[in-house]
């Protein structure tokens, strides 16, 4: 398998330390590597901004999740300033497909779009393999 480009490995190492539980409660250390016009997906639906998703992460009563674990991280470089990621977490049973859109500024790759959609055992594992999607 090839290696990946520079971008999707710069992508792809801004999405593992957002994983990090230091850097999901430090306001400094997200505001770094999400982009000022950062839209979110949550799990449960809920549409999160940059400022919502900041606040509600570094509160002082913010549920902390516990280690993320990621798996089958995968990139693409769509175009200069764009790399879209796709992969799985878990944290404490409750496993989601992921999906993340980086761009390119002049303070380096930031995530853009991010979306999650929790998954069990029993619908497709891999939901970028065999047949064509759902209508």
């Amino acid at each position: 398998m090839a290696e990946p480009s520079s971008a999707v490995a710069a992508a792809i190492e801004g999405e593992l330390r957002l994983l990090d539980p230091a850097v999901r409660a430090s306001a400094g250390l997200l505001a770094s590597l999400l982009h000022p016009e950062f839209r979110e997906i949550g799990t449960s639906g809920r549409l999160w901004s940059r400022e919502t998703i900041i606040a509600s992460l570094t509160a002082d009563d913010a549920p902390r999740p516990g280690p993320l674990t990621a798996s089958r991280m995968r990139g693409e470089q769509l175009c200069a300033d764009l790399v879209h990621l796709t992969f799985d977490t878990e944290s404490k049973g409750v496993r989601s497909h992921r999906s993340s859109l980086w761009r390119l500024t002049t303070e380096g790759w930031r995530l853009y779009f991010h979306q999650a959609t929790p998954f069990s055992d029993d619908v497709l594992d891999d939901p970028f393999a065999g047949p064509a999607a759902e209508v």
